[in-house]
């Protein structure tokens, strides 16, 4: 069953590699996606690279803060779980 499915699947692409055909885009398209798309200057690269050393830092001081506060709220549920029981 599974190989009848992979030579219909193979009919169907080669019948629309068959029928349809490439469309070029218009060339206004072009030369707005040039124009937009550029290679930043070497200066930007290493400010955009400072910038995600201090997201990194800052996502990690977050998540420690929580992991932190985290234990600490398991840590006094479990001695006051423990005396009521």
């Amino acid at each position: 069953m599974t190989n009848n499915r992979e030579i219909k699947i193979d009919d169907l692409e080669a019948h629309l590699a068959g029928t349809l055909q490439p469309v070029a885009p218009p060339k206004d398209l072009v030369q707005r996606l040039r124009e937009r798309i550029r290679i930043p200057a070497r200066e930007e690269i290493v400010l955009r690279m400072q910038d995600w050393r201090r997201l990194f830092v800052v996502f990690g001081s977050v998540m420690s803060g929580l992991l932190i506060i985290l234990t600490v709220a398991r840590a006094i549920f479990h001695l006051v779980g423990k005396k009521h029981m």
